[in-house]
């Protein structure tokens, strides 16, 4: 009785890291469609062999509008944020886990540096229509977490349902030595800088700021701004 107690504490597991790592569908006519925007998708993504033209990126109106295939970054090099600042934007999963059979996050990205490159940096908060949040940065092929693997707030917005629309306003910024994170107008995450820049982490907070996408989801970008705080 144990033993197959056991066998099937395995298969459970095994079965629920398969869906957790689900693989990145390609996106149908992808690529930046925004004349000005850049993108690059993460190194992992990368190694699995999946392009830039595997998402994409586009305009719907004034508003900005990704379907991903790999996970992606996406921003303008004019786009650039230094000293103390907030970069905020609203973000819209029309059909939330449309693409995927789980959660997956988006959000905005602060202090990138060698954008494009293999050495690329940047910081990013993104939250989950499951009413989680993540904080984690890229430093070429490393990777820092703030929190863990995300965690819950009440502030975050939880969608009804599958296939149901959830939005979320979601807030990075630079206040002295501290670096927050706010959605829906609450802060969730505060960290020192000291976590954020250094080895293996952000050159400096300083940098250009843009949006993030988790692989298989699709959402809309409205409103992505800088202010000084």
């Amino acid at each position: 009785m144990r033993f197959h107690i056991a066998a099937l504490a395995v298969l459970v597991t095994a079965s629920t890291v398969a869906s957790a790592q689900d693989a990145s569908r390609v996106v149908q006519a992808g690529g930046i469609k925004v004349a000005g925007w850049e993108g690059k998708v993460d190194p992992g993504e990368a190694r699995s062999g999946g392009k830039l033209e595997g998402a994409k990126l586009e305009k719907v109106g004034s508003d900005l509008h990704v379907t991903t295939g790999p996970a992606v970054a996406y921003w303008s090099p004019s786009n650039v944020a230094k000293g103390n600042y907030t970069v905020k934007a609203t973000f819209t999963e029309e059909k939330y886990m449309g693409l995927n059979s789980h959660p997956h996050p988006y959000g905005v990205f602060i202090g990138g540096n060698d954008m494009g490159t293999d050495k690329q940096s940047y910081l990013y908060c993104t939250a989950y229509g499951d009413g989680r949040f993540i904080v984690r940065g890229f430093n070429g092929d490393s990777t820092f977490r703030l929190n863990g693997r995300g965690e819950a707030n009440a502030a975050i917005n939880k969608a009804s349902g599958v296939g149901a629309p959830v939005t979320q306003e979601i807030a990075l910024s630079v206040k002295g030595d501290k670096v927050e994170c706010a959605v829906n107008g609450t802060v969730v995450g505060s960290y020192d800088k000291s976590a954020v820049v250094g080895p293996g982490k952000l050159t400096s907070t300083d940098g250009v700021y843009g949006i993030r996408f988790s692989h298989n989801t699709e959402g809309t970008v409205k409103g992505l701004a800088l202010t000084k705080n």
